[in-house]
């Protein structure tokens, strides 16, 4: 599966390099991330994100064959597209279903670009 654009390949490069002095450090997660000044919640968001993204890049073959995808966010879709009904009423708003079955209701008259900006900061990673 090709890298999304919104990827940052250097952060991820920072955080392999990081990931490989840690393992051969033999400090915990937590002591090395004290003596390297690091985020443990970082660390450790990019540990699986890491490990996901390689066992993303080992598995290109199964989406061809046809074989059952694992069930996670990388393989839906960011966006779908979406009709909206003219006749419905006004006072109508979305119900958007984000990662992690998160739901954001939006009344009628949002700005679509504050929503835009809204969406890319709830659904972006955290580190």
């Amino acid at each position: 599966m090709p890298r999304p654009e919104w990827r940052d390949l250097a952060k991820e490069r920072r955080w392999r390099r990081l990931l490989q002095q840690w393992r051969r450090s033999g400090l915990t997660g937590r002591d090395f991330c004290s003596h390297n000044s690091l985020s443990e919640p970082c660390f450790y968001f990019w540990k699986r994100e890491i490990a996901r993204r390689d066992q993303e890049e080992r598995t290109p073959a199964r989406a061809a064959t046809g074989a059952a995808l694992p069930s996670n966010a990388a393989v839906m879709p960011a966006f779908v597209p979406v009709r909206l009904d003219a006749a419905a009423p006004a006072t109508v708003g979305l119900e958007i279903v984000l990662s992690g079955g998160r739901l954001l209701r939006v009344r009628s008259g949002f700005d679509a670009d504050e929503l835009r900006r809204l969406l890319a900061a709830l659904e972006a990673p955290s580190c």
